[in-house]
């Protein structure tokens, strides 16, 4: 089974709120993306509200017939809210701070393991997937076994940044990460900076992983080839993983 592709559209919303209006239409986005093959959807919208909206993720939520993911940071009452209302097939909590540009750490699962076994359980109760955002640490993954969750999602920017100096070096601790959840019996996805070039080798490498989560990049290469040939460019990334 392939692993499974999940489009990011927070950057079209971005684009959108640069000049105010409706375009690029976001719901409309949405929409095109599940019928370019896009296995899912992913939002995560913030405080501040300066990509996608609380009312986009309203209005995306009854039209995704795939699977609907909102990322976000628990420790908002109005996320929690939101995600609770919408019930989305899969929340993936991310720790940013307020204002934060991108994610960039994930969970420490130790520390925080008592707070996120609780949260999860207020999603888990109400039928919802849960994946927590972690980095490629083995103690960090082995930590979220503990907290109830359904998934992790591996935090790729390190192995990214690392691709053109040494693949194998750079997957290694993905690698290990993953080998830990599968222990675990935790699934595993992955998202950060994934892009043409690194994913293929990333999603060959990394045993169990079920779902990548990508945004900026395949925004940014839409741009160039078109949406739905870049959807198509990604999904051929990931055949026969």
């Amino acid at each position: 089974m392939s692993v499974k592709l999940s489009v990011n559209i927070n950057k079209i919303a971005t684009l959108r709120n640069s000049r105010g209006g409706k375009a690029p239409d976001v719901l409309q986005a949405a929409i095109d993306c599940q019928e370019f093959g896009a296995d899912g959807i992913t939002v995560h919208p913030r405080p501040d509200e300066r990509h996608i909206r609380y009312s986009d993720v309203r209005a995306i939520a009854p039209i995704i017939r795939t699977e609907f993911n909102i990322e976000g940071n628990p420790k908002e009452d109005k996320f929690v809210a939101l995600v609770l209302e919408v019930q989305p097939a899969q929340v993936t909590l991310v720790p940013d701070e307020p204002g934060q540009l991108t994610s960039n750490h994930g969970w420490d699962t130790r520390r925080e393991e008592r707070y996120l076994r609780d949260i999860i359980d207020v999603f888990r109760q109400a039928g919802i997937r849960v994946s927590i955002f972690v980095d490629p640490d083995d103690t960090m993954v082995a930590g979220a076994a503990a907290t109830g969750t359904d998934r992790v999602e591996l935090y790729t920017e390190d192995y990214a940044r690392n691709f053109s100096k040494s693949p194998r070096e750079a997957v290694a601790a993905y690698a290990s990460a993953a080998k830990v959840a599968g222990l675990h019996q935790i699934g595993l996805n992955a998202g950060h900076d994934l892009d043409l070039k690194n994913l293929s080798f990333f999603a060959a490498s990394v045993p169990g992983l079920l779902e990548v989560s990508i945004g900026h990049a395949l925004i940014s290469d839409a741009l160039y080839y078109g949406l739905e040939n870049t959807i198509q460019m990604y999904r051929r990334q990931l055949l026969g993983t």
